[in-house]
């Protein structure tokens, strides 16, 4: 029996539209992926060296000494994701072409998780020996071949052919990936239940490519092979069965009794399942041993269900392949990060030792106190090492400083690395500061938000952007979306969408709502002495929709509010400052995530077109709390066109003032300036030109002088460099309510909408 496998495709409990992942896959440039250059081809003498005739002399060293490739070209950083298609996601042969949308997504998780380059590459044959033909001599290309979404038997051949015949690793996800994550979550269950892996009784369902994997990974870290009873759709796997073998399956045949999954369970410690829905019963779970262990893999139903298996046997641990339960064996905590290790030390292949030391530390990773961060994602669970949590979150930052070193460590003690690993714990520092924290941050806000769902007005509920976002917002798990529009207006747009309007979510209209007459009178005591009369109000809470949703939310009718779509800026700050008052300074932080450079925030974005020195001050010290609840550590540095006073001016001394403000307050985070922003983003520059500053690193808070000079910096770098933008979120209301930029993508709408959500989990 096949199993079907699971990936990072649904490392989230949102749930997602045919419509939207076809819009995602469709926006701007079709696909996921594109070429990036890295090195300046700006001028002639940029293409001189990156070309004719500058690149004969790589080619010549190359050819020399064949090692000098990883030195002078991108290998040692490049993986090929190859496919046929045979076996797409459980969704069977639906061949090559329609592969690669997955194929696609493979190259994006590595480059996501572990910063690995990847390319998709689909095979449009089914034969064995043109498949090897075709990738056996790509080998010069590219660091380790990813193998995925191929049938068993076919799989077993291509991958260990392509191993014997290639001197980069070749790796088959399908089977090697669920085994490893598996391992790692059964070292760990059997630790808590006080197993001994030499003598635990395994049964696994299914006869596939991964399960053939866990048993030959598991045999490799000690478990008896007669320990292990391995069951296909036509029962158990025992020697001198003949029906429906092959030598895979013959290679995990034992001298067993039992011929059918319910005997073969029967004082079974532990059950692997990589089959079907409803394959293990509560009955058969009775059966096991005492404190049994679960593996319900198979995707998207298991073969039982936790709530199940807790009913059947409370003293169970189980996990399953669903991002939505606790213990989720999910391929991503594996793939990235053994390529990552594998890559940095140039091994010639993946051997078992590399593989049990990344389930080692995987493993080890889940024991070890979860960051706060992490554990705010967990959805209402708790994650710290127990039966509910035995294997480590997908987010987690710590995995690429921690798994990558376990398998190049193992790489090198087992004689397949080329190269050397000196310190071991300074590559884990390299390591870290290779990926975004904030970028992870993003999806803990959103894993928060789904824990703590809340009602979220979209005040310009009749505008197509916005109805597909609050469908999104729906959808994704983050609470109900409530509309502010016309019925009919909302269902003609939803009709010339070609959709229907979801359960779950709100419409209000703000001329009709009972509620009327109780928000006018809240406005009106609000703003009787700036010159309201009792009939301004009724008119603005029946005619201004930014104004009726943040009445909503002032009076505790709604959690949170975005709008912003269809009126400049300044307009609707307008309409909901009318009701909803700031606390403090109100100012934007627009948050700039780029590849390469990381992320940084930047404010004020959105309110202060000339702030003085105490204003600057308090920005800085709320942006600095912002990045730490992002999980960053602020470096916050004041830009001005002026640096350290080189040229003199009103602005700079006004920032000045500002450092001395902070320096007097006592702040505790590293602040500096005023400087131009290329002292403050690099460090090198600041080492040569002024030695005497505080910053540690690249300044990652930018602090700008006034809203000009902001609005000029974060609208222009998205369009000249692969940043994205996000924001400004407004930092300062005593309610949660963000407003987009007019115009605003469904997504940047659906962004700030759960932003909004997250202020009000947190207020």
């Amino acid at each position: 029996m096949d199993e079907t496998r699971k990936d990072a495709s649904d490392t989230r409990t949102a749930r997602v539209t045919g419509e939207e992942a076809l819009a995602m896959h469709a926006e701007g440039r079709p696909g996921k992926l594109e070429t990036r250059l890295t090195k300046p081809l700006v001028t002639a003498r940029d293409l001189s060296l990156a070309y004719s005739p500058g690149v004969a002399e790589p080619c010549l060293h190359i050819h020399r000494d064949q090692r000098l490739a990883y030195d002078y070209t991108s290998k040692g950083n490049f993986v090929a994701v190859v496919s046929n298609g045979t076996a797409v996601l459980g969704l069977g042969n639906l061949g090559a072409l329609a592969s690669k949308p997955v194929m696609e997504g493979k190259v994006a998780l590595f480059k996501r998780f572990a910063d690995v380059d990847g390319m998709d590459l689909c095979l449009d044959t089914e034969d064995v020996d043109e498949f090897v033909n075709c990738v056996r001599f790509l080998g010069p290309s590219f660091g380790g071949i990813n193998l995925e979404d191929i049938k068993a038997p076919e799989c077993f051949v291509i991958e260990q052919r392509l191993r014997e015949m290639m001197d980069i690793p070749v790796f088959h996800d399908d089977q090697h990936g669920t085994a490893i994550v598996a391992a790692a979550g059964l070292i760990n269950a059997a630790h808590l239940t006080g197993r001994d892996l030499a003598t635990t009784r395994l049964v696994i369902n299914g006869a596939g490519a991964a399960s053939i994997a866990c048993a030959e990974l598991l045999r490799a870290m000690g478990m008896r092979p007669e320990n292990i009873i391995m069951c296909d759709t036509k029962g158990v796997l025992y020697r001198g069965r003949t029906e429906g073998m092959n030598q895979w399956k013959s290679a995990h045949a034992v001298e067993t009794t039992a011929r059918t999954l319910t005997q073969a369970l029967e004082g079974a410690d532990v059950f692997f399942g990589l089959s079907v829905k409803g394959a293990l019963t509560q009955e058969m779970v009775q059966a096991m041993a005492d404190k049994p262990i679960i593996f319900a893999m198979a995707n998207p139903d298991p073969e039982i269900t936790p709530e199940d298996a807790k009913a059947a046997r409370p003293d169970c641990i189980i996990a399953t392949g669903r991002s939505d339960y606790p213990n989720q064996v999910n391929n991503v905590l594996g793939f990235p990060f053994i390529f990552r290790g594998a890559l940095d030390v140039r091994a010639s292949t993946i051997n078992d030792a590399m593989k049990i030391a990344a389930a080692q530390a995987l493993a080890e990773l889940a024991r070890e106190a979860v960051p706060e961060e992490v554990a705010r994602s967990g959805a209402g669970m708790r994650l710290a090492f127990g039966p509910e949590y035995i294997i480590p979150n997908a987010f987690d930052p710590r995995l690429i400083s921690r798994v990558p070193v376990a398998v190049a460590e193992a790489a090198v003690k087992s004689g397949v690395a080329r190269k050397p690993l000196v310190d071991p714990a300074r590559y884990a520092r390299e390591l870290t500061n290779r990926l975004d924290e904030a970028a992870n941050a993003l999806e803990h806000i959103h894993e928060r938000v789904r824990a703590e769902p809340k009602r979220t007005v979209f005040a310009e509920g009749e505008e197509e952007n916005v109805i597909r976002a609050a469908i999104a917002y729906r959808n994704g798990g983050y609470g109900t979306p409530v509309l502010v529009g016309r019925e009919d207006r909302i269902n003609a747009t939803v009709a010339g969408m070609g959709i229907r309007l979801p359960d779950g979510i709100e419409i209000h209209n703000a001329r009709l709502s009972q509620d009327n007459r109780r928000y006018a009178e809240y406005l009106y005591e609000k703003r009787q002495r700036d010159g309201y009369l009792f009939r301004d109000c009724q008119r603005l809470v029946n005619q201004d929709r930014n104004v009726f949703a943040a009445c909503m939310v002032a009076l505790g009718d709604a959690d949170a509010m975005v709008t912003g779509e269809t009126r400049s800026y300044s307009a609707a700050l307008e309409g909901v400052t009318s009701v909803i008052e700031p606390e403090g300074v109100l100012f934007g932080l627009t948050m700039m995530v780029a590849r390469r450079s990381g992320t940084v925030l930047v404010a004020d974005t959105a309110i202060h077109e000339r702030p003085d020195a105490p204003t600057l001050a308090t920005i800085a010290r709320r942006a600095a709390a912002a990045a730490k609840r992002l999980g960053m550590e602020p470096r916050v540095a004041f830009l001005s066109f002026s640096t350290f006073g080189d040229p003199k001016g009103i602005i700079p001394g006004s920032i000045r003032e500002a450092v001395k403000l902070l320096d007097t307050q006592g702040a505790d985070f590293e602040h500096d300036g005023e400087m131009g922003a290329d002292v403050a983003l690099d460090p090198n520059l600041r080492a040569t030109l002024y030695p005497f500053s505080r910053l540690t690193g690249p300044a990652n808070v930018l602090v700008m002088p006034g809203l000009h000079a902001a609005h000029i910096l974060t609208k222009a770098v998205p369009h000249l460099t692969s940043a994205t933008s996000i924001g400004p979120v407004l930092m300062g209301m005593s309610k949660p309510a963000q407003i987009v930029s007019t115009g605003a993508g469904v997504n940047q709408i659906l962004d700030l909408a759960t932003l909004a959500a997250y202020q009000a989990v947190r207020s």
